[in-house]
């Protein structure tokens, strides 16, 4: 078997047949609440790209890229937005988030997810006032760098939170209402951008000011929010978190459930560094896939490239500026739809079969717009209308694809693999490694499109088929899996029993005093 595609019917799992719950008001509120972190992310994600193809913005702060694309306002070609100071300007948001995230997995740990979830509400706060006040590349980048730590804060809290308060039977479409409000934010971004595009000369800084709403909102909604059960039993408030955990199941009959958070907890306290262990022969699976393998892959996919410079390459392929971000609002609208359709099927079909579907129309879509633009594009003329919507079509089609399988699945998989002694720590690596990653692709976009032309498709639909490739043979299926439980998985797969039989092996022969 070359995935390992068995659920919580495998008969190694231990109390997970006597976990009783109900769907609550209590929980609806606490997931919705806590699920608005993910507007934050989403709200950057869309709001940048628009702004830097507005022509304000660029008067202001590129003065020779808006001369350059006056210049050449009839043509289009691969080069037009190449500029690495314009980049950075995108990037340094995902840099800074990078290094915040090893500060919000001691906050996460030690103080609980609900206070990082607080902490970076107030960064982002500060950095959309920032930025919406800019008066120079400073300033921008200032701000956009405390944007990075709210993201940083926010993206290692939520996921967790969500996966946590959820039943193993809903996690799927629980932890992807992260998912969910990343892509609304993306939606509302646009549609402001699409707005502010038209009030001249001070719409950039109402696009970048809005950034606040979202935050404000997170900030209040995050003094009400219950912490999760899993964190308060990782902190020693073990009545508290019986209470929490009854009122969120909905029951009073949480033992089962209740001794293995226990269990999970008296492991991970005996860990002193997280980090170190994850580290470990036996945590290799989780290393693998969770903290390295799928986060750097869900950047790799090309998504954000679209995302974040939508506008930007519509424009580039010749449409007009109202234009591509009519084209950039359709996108992000398909990627909300996309999500809904996950949370809807996820729990159902499972993780692997989205992965693998999806996958595959990513790679034939990535093929189908580098052999329209090799045979269309890139000779100084402008693109023929047909062919730029037939372009549009594709992109929408591939949004919709990553859209209900690596968007949202990114960051649920690695959110359900870590052990809890060393989930706060994993969870920083994934978010670290997701930024890392995004920032890369965003500094390097703009450039590759110049220098590689339609290649670089090309290059993204060889790397979708490595990355469903890796789904395919390395990734076990953990839908309706108690999250205390996933680890389970592991010593009955092809390919990772190894690590884990192995290493219980070598702990079991230690000589006895």
């Amino acid at each position: 078997m070359a995935g390992g595609g068995f659920g919580n019917e495998g008969g190694s799992l231990k109390r997970a047949h006597l976990y009783e719950y109900r769907i609550t008001n209590y929980f609806i509120f606490a997931c919705l609440v806590g699920s608005t972190g993910g507007s934050l992310f989403g709200y950057d994600l869309g709001v940048s790209g628009g702004v830097t193809s507005m022509d304000d913005f660029l008067k202001d702060f590129f003065p020779k890229i808006y001369r350059r694309k006056q210049a050449h306002l009839h043509e289009t070609d691969y080069c037009k937005y190449d500029n690495q100071l314009l980049t950075l300007f995108t990037s340094s948001l995902y840099f800074a988030g990078l290094v915040s995230t090893f500060g919000a997995s001691y906050v996460t740990r030690q103080k609980g997810r609900r206070a990082s979830i607080l902490v970076g509400a107030v960064s982002f706060f500060l950095g959309g006032v920032i930025n919406a006040a800019a008066v120079n590349i400073t300033m921008l980048i200032i701000g956009r760098i405390l944007l990075g730590a709210g993201i940083g804060f926010g993206n290692q809290a939520v996921p967790l939170y969500l996966s946590e308060m959820a039943p193993a039977k809903h996690r799927g479409a629980v932890n992807q209402l992260f998912q969910f409000t990343t892509c609304m934010g993306i939606l509302v971004a646009n549609l402001i951008n699409y707005k502010t595009d038209k009030i001249h000369p001070w719409g950039w800084r109402l696009s970048l000011g809005l950034a606040t709403v979202p935050a404000t909102l997170m900030f209040i909604g995050g003094l009400a929010l219950p912490e999760t059960p899993n964190s308060l039993v990782e902190q020693g408030k073990l009545e508290e978190a019986k209470r929490v955990l009854i009122k969120v199941r909905g029951t009073p009959n949480v033992e089962a459930e209740f001794a293995d958070l226990i269990e999970a907890s008296d492991a991970a306290r005996a860990i002193k560094h997280p980090f170190r262990n994850l580290l470990q022969r036996k945590n290799r699976p989780q290393l693998v896939l969770g903290a390295l393998g799928i986060p750097a892959f869900q950047q790799l996919t090309g998504m954000n490239s679209i995302l974040f410079y939508a506008p930007v390459m519509f424009q580039t392929l010749g449409f007009g500026s109202g234009a591509s971000l009519i084209s950039s609002v359709l996108t992000s609208g398909m990627l909300v739809l996309a999500t809904l359709v996950s949370m809807a099927f996820v729990d159902r079909f499972g993780r692997r079969a989205f992965f693998l579907e999806a996958g595959t129309e990513m790679f034939c879509y990535m093929i189908a717009v580098a052999v329209t633009l090799a045979l269309k594009f890139g000779e100084g003329e402008k693109l023929p209308q047909a062919i730029g919507w037939f372009l549009v079509v594709i992109i929408c089609l591939f949004v919709f694809a990553y859209g209900r399988s690596w968007g949202p699945l990114g960051w649920l998989v690695p959110s359900e693999l870590f052990p809890l002694e060393t989930r706060s720590a994993g969870q920083s690596m994934v978010v670290c490694v997701n930024l890392l990653f995004t920032a890369l692709i965003a500094q390097c976009f703009l450039v590759s499109l110049c220098h590689l032309e339609y290649g670089i498709f090309l290059l993204f639909a060889g790397l979708i088929f490595i990355m469903s490739s890796f789904i395919f043979f390395l990734l076990p299926e953990t839908k309706r899996v108690p999250i205390e439980e996933v680890y389970l998985l592991w010593k009955d797969h092809w390919f990772w029993k190894r690590y884990v039989e192995d290493d219980d092996e070598k702990y079991s022969k230690k000589p006895t005093m």
